[in-house]
């Protein structure tokens, strides 16, 4: 008699194959150890090493170089960037949010030329767009010259080597990085549950706050780790578009290696700001995890 098995079973289930994933992160893991892993090992064992009397590194142990981050100069500066940062997220999620809701609720064959005119500016050199802004903004720039010509103004104003000057820069370079995040969360939201929201007579800001945003959450998250780092670190932004009244944590590290050339301190810094921006980056990302969950 046939043994007929209906649905089928064990038996009859294909061989799984030997995984082979282990061989194929080995590569790569290797490549990140070398490029990344190394380097930063060095920085760290030069953080503790102390500088020479002409600027060289000798190999003694010592922590001055973490404590003396507690300075109050030190700490300004910090500050100064975490502010600038957040304030520079803050306004990049703000105006990037509609512009990308615009977008991926535009018919497809604009979608295409919108997102086109959102990363076209990648195509001119980033140093080349900040000197631009310095032109811009100078005293006889051309926001001057408008706004006197419009009569709103009666003499130019001080915008360069200030800390809006800064704002404006970062917010100009890393809107982008927030924009495509949250168009691709965005496009893929499904319109039905909005039009549910309206059938059921929400308001405006309901449907924003309780369909859109939630949906859009991982967008969000995206885009403001996206801005928020680099802004951190920045240093072409605040060199030229702030000078020396506004320095930044990257402006710190790098007087320190290349003008006072004190390594080790400038590893210290490094370091510091290293880890700051790993923990933000680690409460913000589990903290909106565990909001999507509830």
């Amino acid at each position: 008699m046939t043994d007929i098995r209906l649905g089928g079973g064990p038996a009859d289930a294909p061989p799984k194959p030997t995984p082979s994933f282990p061989w194929l992160v080995i590569p790569p893991a290797g490549v990140l150890i070398v490029l990344f892993g190394v380097p930063l090992l060095l920085v760290l064992a030069v953080s503790f090493a102390s500088r020479g009397t002409y600027g060289g590194i000798e190999w003694a142990l010592t922590v001055t170089n973490y404590t003396s981050i507690a300075d109050p100069l030190y700490l300004r500066i910090f500050w100064r960037s975490l502010w600038l940062a957040a304030v520079t997220t803050a306004i990049c999620l703000v105006m990037g949010f509609p512009l990308a809701y615009v977008i991926a609720r535009a018919p497809r064959r604009w979608q295409g030329v919108l997102l086109f005119l959102v990363i076209i500016p990648f195509w001119t050199n980033f140093l080349v767009r900040t000197y631009a802004w310095m032109f811009i903004l100078r005293t006889e720039g051309l926001l001057n010259q408008a706004l006197l010509a419009l009569g709103l103004i009666h003499e130019p104003l001080n915008l360069l080597f200030t800390d809006w000057a800064v704002l404006i820069g970062l917010v100009y370079g890393y809107l982008p990085f927030m924009v495509l995040p949250l168009y691709a969360a965005l496009e893929r939201l499904d319109r039905s549950l909005v039009e549910a929201a309206w059938d059921l007579y929400a308001k405006p800001a309901q449907v924003f706050t309780r369909v859109v945003l939630p949906l859009s959450k991982p967008g969000v998250i995206a885009g403001c780790v996206l801005v928020f780092i680099p802004s951190l670190g920045a240093y072409v932004t605040p060199d030229l578009l702030g000078g020396a009244r506004t320095m930044m944590g990257g402006n710190l590290i790098q007087h320190q290696y290349l003008g006072v050339r004190d390594w080790p301190f400038g590893s210290s810094l490094s370091f510091v700001l290293m880890a700051g921006v790993l923990a933000a980056v680690l409460y913000y990302l589990r903290a909106g995890g565990a909001r999507s969950l509830t």
